[in-house]
């Protein structure tokens, strides 16, 4: 259940900026939102930048040796945060139950599916990754409806399309298997180790693409994940 305290996006961002986390869209919750009782706005939570890698690496997460890392550093962070804002603070990777973060971001407004299935930010292009979310028991004063068009409406080459040197993204969907096979292969090492080409191929969102440590990172949490089913 939320706190009854208000919270301005403005004020979260601020606090939320030396951490290395920063709102990336928020939406007053709607019935069938799937969001917790008594809440009425979500705010979900993205790595700041680039710089943000800095932050988690020089957090005791990081260099602990247990296991999911940037998830409990994520879960640290949102629990702070939460608390300072009178929210809940909800993760995609806390269950079950599972909380729907996936429709969330569709719910948003500066979100939208790509062409290759996974959703593309207005600014953040291909490089969006939520985190965290706080639900909080009001609407922010300064919360307002985005007037941004969808980027992939004005590419007419669609780069991220042909990228692939797997075809892992077709008609039918995402072939994990295909992903994951070429990712552990001689043939896969410069996505293993730089990041997903499709993802690098889209022009949106440059200034918010992370490191290559950062990248090599993703992919190996990626295929340990893989391993583990």
């Amino acid at each position: 259940m939320c706190v009854a305290q208000a919270a301005s996006l403005a004020a979260i961002t601020e606090v939320a900026a030396p951490m290395g986390l920063a709102p990336v869209d928020a939406f007053g919750v709607d019935v069938g939102d799937g969001a917790p009782e008594g809440c009425a706005a979500l705010v979900l939570l993205g790595l700041r930048g680039p710089a943000a890698w800095d932050v988690f690496q020089a957090s005791p997460e990081a260099s602990d040796r247990d296991p999911h890392p940037l998830d409990r550093w994520s879960a640290r962070l949102g629990r702070s945060l939460a608390a300072r804002f009178g929210a809940q603070a909800l993760f995609p990777f806390e269950g079950p139950p599972y909380y729907p973060f996936l429709s969330w971001t569709g719910r948003a407004e500066r979100a939208w599916p790509s062409p290759l299935g996974m959703y593309i930010h207005a600014e953040r292009g291909l490089w969006l990754s939520v985190r965290a979310a706080l639900a909080l028991p009001t609407v922010p004063n300064d919360l307002s409806v985005a007037d941004v068009s969808k980027p992939c409406d004005n590419c007419a080459e669609k780069p991220c399309k042909t990228a692939c040197p797997v075809n892992a993204f077709g008609p039918e969907g995402y072939d994990v298997s295909a992903c994951a096979a070429h990712l552990r292969s001689d043939a896969g090492a410069d996505c293993r180790n730089q990041g997903c080409l499709a993802r690098r191929a889209c022009p949106v969102g440059r200034s918010f693409e992370p490191s290559p440590e950062q990248r090599a990172f993703h992919m190996c949490a990626f295929l340990r994940a893989r391993e583990a089913e």
